[in-house]
């Protein structure tokens, strides 16, 4: 369809699903993937240097990857630590088939995939990692980002990948200005054109 974005909630092209081969958490994996969605044919290059960059997450707690697409970003998560109770949220219903689907064929038996208003309110997180979708237009983007990142646990760290080309220092000057004094917000890694920008709950 002439309007379809991989952030319709149903998309109506020909699924055309594919399998591609993909090392998340030092595990190779096949995975499956559809047209309608974010980076069909591969791992795309902002999540590849969020997950060079970023540190492993801990052993335990709960943790979220915000607009999780297919399900790399989630599932290793999930993988690095099987204790953990790990959520991925998408508005779109393919990749979410989609990422139940990939979890389970990774042996990611602790990623729950769903709907974001399917995730319980009370909900706390000590880890968020998200490539967010930038194309949803900036408002969108920001009301994504200050429903989720307010719920991190004091001391627990979100980290977000943006090409600088699509906003990446501005969306970083935002965060600082929007989130307050509770938030410790840098940029950590520059690589290929992305930002890495890490938000720390302080209090």
């Amino acid at each position: 369809m002439a309007n379809e974005h991989y952030f319709s909630a149903n998309p109506e092209s020909d699924a055309r699903p594919r399998q591609i081969s993909v090392t998340l958490a030092g595990k190779t994996v096949q995975l499956t993937t559809a047209a309608g969605v974010f980076s069909p044919t591969r791992l795309d290059a902002g999540t590849r240097v969020l997950l060079q960059s970023v540190p492993r997450v801990p052993e335990d707690g709960s943790f979220l990857d915000i607009g999780c697409g297919w399900g790399p970003l989630a599932i290793t998560m999930a993988l690095q630590s099987p204790a953990a109770d790990v959520w991925g949220v998408d508005v779109n219903e393919r990749v979410l088939d989609l990422a139940r689907a990939n979890a389970a064929s990774a042996g990611a038996t602790n990623l729950t995939v769903r709907l974001p208003q399917d995730v319980p309110a009370d909900l706390r997180f000590t880890t968020i990692w998200s490539n967010p979708p930038i194309r949803v237009g900036k408002d969108e983007l920001h009301t994504i980002l200050t429903t989720w990142i307010p719920r991190l646990t004091v001391g627990g760290d979100a980290w977000l990948v943006v090409s600088k080309n699509l906003g990446g220092d501005s969306l970083q000057r935002w965060l600082a200005d929007t989130l307050g004094d509770d938030f410790a917000v840098a940029r950590t890694t520059t690589d290929k054109g992305y930002r890495v920008i890490r938000v720390h709950r302080t209090a």
